[in-house]
């Protein structure tokens, strides 16, 4: 099929020429997808305020060369309550970026967007949010449980690069 609908979690964006972005999603039937917004960044978008980073939406994609084109976007969730303190911030970036970093793409995983789901809107202490992860993928058994200094390490160590937002949340 040319034209999809997936349920996805906005996870990053990168701006690309003149209006245009490219997304990277978490979706609950295909994983982790990178999408093209075409238009986005100009003043007169209407899809703007949906597609921004934390954001749980409703996405009509079509089948593109290079990346799947957004077509249609209806929101479920904007997570309003979290954007308000930044330690909360902080925490579902890093969720985000774990996420991002530990997940291959065009794998479904719906048990970690659920995850996911859940972490945002209650966003609990990251490092619980870390370790339900690395157990759902099969990283660790679950019975092993790992410590702040230690864990950053063991993702870093399974990512091969190292965290960027993991020092932001040291600091709340």
């Amino acid at each position: 099929m040319k034209i999809y609908k997936v349920e996805a979690i906005i996870l990053k964006r990168r701006n690309i020429g003149e209006a245009d972005r490219i997304l990277t999603v978490f979706s609950k039937q295909y994983g982790k997808l990178k999408i093209v917004a075409r238009g986005i960044r100009k003043i007169t978008s209407r899809r703007a305020p949906h597609l921004e980073i934390f954001s749980r939406v409703e996405l009509m994609l079509h089948r593109g060369k290079t990346f799947d084109i957004v077509t249609e976007v209806e929101p479920i969730d904007g997570y309003l309550s979290l954007r308000k303190d930044l330690s909360l911030v902080s925490a579902a970036y890093y969720a985000c970026e774990l996420i991002d970093i530990l997940l291959p793409e065009r794998q479904e995983h719906r048990d970690v967007f659920e995850l996911l789901k859940t972490h945002l809107s209650v966003v609990g202490p990251s490092d619980q949010f870390a370790l339900s992860l690395l157990h759902m993928l099969g990283f660790l058994p679950p019975s092993k449980t790992l410590e702040s200094p230690e864990l950053e390490n063991f993702i870093e160590r399974i990512a091969e690069r190292r965290m960027r937002t993991y020092h932001f949340l040291k600091d709340f």
